[in-house]
């Protein structure tokens, strides 16, 4: 808890704010791009990730801007059979993190379980 005063609660409050909408734009990303700012990014072809590429899971790169205008650049799994509609999950890395390592691995491994995934590097 902070005291009044100490002008730690409106950085905190600023912080969550824009963690919310990451969250919210690469949730938009990931259920099919529905917002006018996600967009498949034009970046080379070739896998960079620390972790072998799943033959189950399609793989492709997107961006999309947040409410700061700042690029974030994410990476999008989806199970190569998809059919339709799917369940969608966000995965951030841990702090130091990138998302062609850890989170990269998690969302490609539940990808492969029948989910959308979107791995994306935070702002």
């Amino acid at each position: 808890m902070t005291a009044p005063g100490s002008g730690r609660g409106p950085q905190r409050r600023q912080i969550l704010m824009m963690g919310g909408a990451a969250v919210a734009a690469g949730s938009l990303a990931a259920a099919g791009g529905s917002t006018a700012y996600a967009q498949t990014a034009q970046r080379g072809s070739k896998w960079d990730k620390t972790f072998p590429r799943s033959p189950k899971v399609d793989h492709r790169k997107v961006s999309f801007r947040n409410r700061l205008g700042i690029e974030l650049v994410a990476d999008l799994y989806s199970p190569k059979r998809l059919r339709g509609r799917a369940r969608a999950l966000i995965v951030g890395h841990p702090f130091g993190g990138v998302k062609e390592q850890t989170s990269g691995l998690y969302a490609q491994t539940m990808a492969e379980r029948g989910f959308m995934t979107l791995a994306f590097d935070a702002s």
